[in-house]
């Protein structure tokens, strides 16, 4: 799947199969769903969950928290739009 096909499956009702736990997690969130996106990532404790989690919280509006989840992630907030970030994430998820 690349990144457009990800973007047009967000007009179907249910996530496309196979996706990992952080591609699903940024489709709910694509489909304007934060609270089962973060439910979803807020237990994981890798680099990866670390920087959606991150993103989220910085959609949030909570800057604080969103740094220090990037702090985990190794990675600085972004001077991106919050949508050029998820498209971002989705795009390296998607070429891992």
């Amino acid at each position: 799947m690349d990144s457009i096909a990800f973007q047009q499956s967000l007009s179907n009702a249910k996530a496309p199969a196979g996706l990992s736990i952080y591609l699903e997690s940024l489709w709910y969130d694509g489909k304007g769903d934060w609270d089962q996106s973060h439910n979803l990532i807020q237990d994981l404790t890798d680099n990866t969950a670390a920087w959606i989690h991150a993103y989220l919280h910085r959609k949030e509006g909570d800057n604080w928290n969103a740094d220090y989840w990037y702090q985990k992630a190794g990675r600085k907030r972004p001077g991106l739009s919050l949508q050029e970030e998820w498209e971002a994430i989705v795009t390296e998820l998607l070429t891992r």
